[in-house]
This record gives structure tokens, sequence and C-alpha cells, in this order.
């Protein structure tokens, strides 16, 4: 057996240092920090008289926060449904119901697509123990009040994620291990209070949770620090895995009770050759590098050129320092040419233009129109998508974002159908021979997606009608699940309510009056 994390080797491993920088590098575009940008910018202009002025008037535009925003609105604006085809009333249904509820999926899918967009990678992980933390509650010496044990469904920070590859294999993995730093304070020695002047010590240990088919291993190690990687363009903090060391959990080793890993990973992008998911923003790091130095410089033209410099006869002499208007000024002879401003060409116009192109290609390289938002930014990039008004043309305009929605929802919709199904299996194998507790067959679910663009209901009506000839195509439930996006036991509750209203409206009349009636009229 060869593990991922033994004494002697290094965390994180170096293979996963470049994929780590790459999550850490895209965190820092997403959230309008762009330290790169500015520090080539600088080193630009660093020998010229604009160097002073040019961390005032650094701009950085944020424009990848609101582009990997937009496929997770149109993937989850409208909720899907959860189907595990037994019907509404069953127990898979009502357990289905119940762990999609309980874990807010719907809202954990738009969070890790948003994630996902600048790092590549997600995962989520499935477990059965208890959802709230009672630690702090013990550490008081409280009672700690009893917590139901239920099937959780939850993501995982991809940067502390490093599986393992199947042997021959790209994206098959034998074991994931979910390994984090730990700072832990401990009492500090003689040397350490005389260096620092603190009492404690603050330590890093390693904690390993390593997931294989039918068990999770936990593991504790000491850590050293050995440096900081910083060949990739962000640091990366590297150590030195020393010996094992308790972890203080009951069993070390836990069985789960099913042959599949527990961890689930979701790309945002992925191509044959490798397991690593590609992001939505490595590829841009260029144009919008060159984005915010061109707005650097139309900004620092525009400030120079706001108070130019004014030439004219000298009047030095004169003592009225308002005739100096406000800016430089060169004095002449009285026999020179009229006083004047001196004006520069600063080329705005080409700028502009260049500027146009550049956020046009981060439109077009992230498959989103840009009137998407409401709005254009650059001069005749598609129009403003209000020129279409009926679904298929509507469709037809939002192909381009569609498209890549439609490419990462097959990637959300194998792992939550995985989660799930997970989670029942989970559910069933702790509960075995509990009192009260009803066993049932974890299925597989279905979800059903919405693409997100308003539908036409009037329009989806009459398809309807001359498809089938005017007969009904779906029952009252189903209407009420598609309309208002509920799940199979609510829109059966609105059934109820809506068929108790007609009774009390109309009344119920048994069936055999009218043939008594015509009876008597026959007679």
């Amino acid at each position: 057996m060869t593990k991922l994390f033994t004494p002697g080797q290094t965390y994180p491993p170096p293979k996963d240092i470049p994929r780590l920088a790459r999550y850490k590098r895209g965190r820092i575009i997403f959230d309008g920090r762009h330290p790169e940008i500015y520090e080539r910018a600088s080193t630009l202009l660093k020998d010229t008289p604009h160097a002073a002025q040019l961390q005032t008037l650094f701009i950085a535009v944020n424009l990848m926060d609101i582009l990997l925003t937009k496929p997770a609105d149109l993937l989850t604006g409208e909720p899907p449904t959860y189907e595990s085809g037994k019907g509404p009333g069953s127990r898979e249904q009502e357990r289905l119901d119940s762990i999609v509820e309980e874990n807010d999926l719907t809202q954990m899918m738009h969070e890790l697509v948003i994630g996902g967009g600048y790092r590549g990678d997600s995962f989520i992980k499935t477990y059965y123990g208890a959802r709230a933390d009672v630690s702090e509650t013990e550490a008081l010496g409280l009672p700690a009040p009893d917590v139901p044990l239920e099937p959780i469904i939850e993501a995982v920070p991809a940067n502390i994620v490093f599986p393992e590859l199947s042997i021959g294999s790209r994206k098959k993995f034998k074991a994931i291990n979910i390994a984090w730093v730990e700072w832990v304070e401990e009492p500090g020695g003689k040397i350490i209070r005389w260096l620092t002047g603190n009492p404690v010590s603050v330590v890093p240990y390693l904690n390993v949770e390593r997931h294989v088919p039918g068990y999770i291993s936990y593991e504790r190690y000491k850590l050293s620090e050995s440096g900081v990687d910083t060949k990739w363009g962000v640091p990366i903090e590297t150590f030195t895995i020393g010996d094992p060391v308790p972890t203080g959990r009951v069993e070390d080793v836990i069985e789960t009770g099913t042959d599949r890993l527990l961890v689930h990973h979701i790309p945002y992008k992925s191509v044959d050759d490798r397991w690593e998911g590609i992001n939505g923003i490595e590829k841009l790091e260029s144009v919008l590098s060159a984005i915010n130095e061109r707005l650097v410089q139309i900004d620092y033209i525009l400030w120079k050129h706001s108070d130019p410099t004014a030439y004219g006869p000298d009047i030095d002499g004169d003592g009225d320092a308002t005739a100096r208007f406000g800016g430089r000024y060169m004095p002449l002879e009285k026999d020179d040419v009229t006083p004047g401003y001196m004006t520069w060409e600063g080329q705005l116009e080409s700028a502009f233009k260049e500027l146009d192109i550049l956020l046009g290609l981060v439109y077009q390289m992230s498959e989103t129109p840009q009137w998407l938002f409401g709005t254009t930014l650059a001069n005749d990039k598609g129009g403003t998508g209000t020129s279409h008004t009926d679904s298929g043309a509507i469709k037809a305009r939002f192909m381009p974002i569609l498209a890549k929605v439609n490419r990462i929802r097959a990637h959300v919709d194998r792992a939550f159908r995985d989660a799930i199904w997970t989670a029942m299996q989970l559910e069933n194998y702790a509960n075995q021979n509990v009192e009260g507790f009803e066993t049932y067959e974890p299925i597989y679910p279905r979800i059903t997606w919405r693409d997100g663009i308003p539908q036409d209901p009037k329009e989806a009506a009459e398809v309807a009608q001359i498809r089938t000839g005017g007969k009904p195509t779906q029952s009252v439930a189903d209407a009420i699940k598609g309309l208002d996006g509920v799940d199979d036991a609510t829109a059966e509750e609105m059934v109820r309510r809506i068929d108790a209203d007609e009774e009390r409206a109309n009344g119920t009349v048994e069936s055999s009056i009218f043939n008594n009636l015509d009876g008597e009229a026959a007679a």
C-alpha cells in the first residue's frame, strides 16, 4: 500500500502545488484583487515620471465576478425537481425530498458552480452524522443537547482534497484524501518564552481523512515548516510530515457500508487526459491584465491633462498669483504669440477602441453575450437582446451561454445524483436493526432541470394542444410542480385543497340518484 501522506513526505505534495496555485490565483482575480497586474504595470512604468501616480490611479475591473455568477443563476435560478420514480407518498420519495431540503442542495449547487468557475474543481462529501456541532457546548462544561443523526451532503474546500489515481487511469480514483493543517496552541518552553515573549507556541498538525471503497481512515501527524513555494506566481506554504500522533477519535477506521467513495468531484470543464477541471479565469488572465492596464492609461491621460500647462507673457512681476491658471505656466516675451494652453492628443480614441476589442474578447471567450446583463459596454457587440420575443428566438440568442450551462450541468447532475444515492445507502446501513426506522430501497434519483430562460406558458400550452389533439398532457399535480417548482408532497397537498374547495362549492351527489331519476322518468 502506498499512501499519499506518510512521515518524511511533503505537504502539500509537489505534484499538487500547481493546482493549488491555480485555485489561489483564480480566487484573487475573482475577488477583484490584482497584485500581479499592478506589478506588471509598475514594471513597465518604473523608469518614467508616471510611476509615482500609478498606485493612486490603479483600477481593477472585476469582470469575472459577474461572468462566473451568471451560469450559476441560469442553472439554479429555477430550482430543479428531484424524482425517485416511486411516486408521491412513497418512502423513497419522502426520504429523497427530505435529504434535498435538509441539505439545501439547490443553494449548494449555485455556490459550487461559482466557486468551480474560478478554481476549476469542486468536491462534495456525503456522510451520516450529527449536523449540529456541540463541541463548544461540551468545552464549556454544559450538558450537550441530543443531536439526531442524519445523512449530510456538504461542500469540501478543493484546496484540501488530494485524490489518488488508479493505476493506468487519469480520471478514476482509488482513494481520496481530505488533508488540512491545524494550528494548535501548546505551552511554550523557556526558550520560546524568551524569544517571543509569548507563554504559548503554535504548532502545526496534519489531519488526514482517507476515503477508500467501504472505509474511512483517520490519521494525524506532526508538521514542520519547510518554506514557501512561489514558482507558480502565488505563495504556497509547504511542510514536512513528521511522526504520527493520536487522532483523539474512538475509532480511526470506520466502515461505510457502501462500495462507493463518499467524496464526489465536480469539474467546471473537463478533458479526457487529466482529472483536474479547467476554470473560467486562467485563459483570460492576460486579457484581464490588458484591460486594467488600458484603463490605467486612459485614466492617467485624463487626469494629467485636466489642468494643462499655460503659456503667455512673463507676468511674474505683477504679483498676481491667480494669473497662473492654477497649473504650470511658461513665460514669454510681450512680442511672442498670444497666451494659450499646451494640449496633447493622447490617442484616447484608439485606446477606447482597443478597450472595446479587449472587452469583446473577454465575453466571447467566456461564452457570454454582453446584453445578457441588460446593457453593453462596447459598441455594436450583439445588440441588447430585446429584439426577440418568442421563446425560440430568445433561446437562439441565448445559445452560447445555454451550451455552457448544459456543459456545467452534466457534471453537477452526475455528482449530486451520486451523492444522494450514497446518502440513502449510508442512512439504511447506519439504521440496521434500529427500532422505529423504516428501511427502504436506495434509489438513484433523477433531477429535472430547467434552462433558466423564461417560458411563455401560453405558447407552451398551444404547442401541447396541437401535438395531442386537445387531450390533457399532464395531471394537476404535475402542472402545479412545473408552474410553482414544488416537490411531490407539496403538490399533492395543493391538489387536496383544490378538491376540498370544489367539494365545498358544489357538494357531492351519489351517482345512483341519476339512475333513479332516469327510471322514474321512463316509468
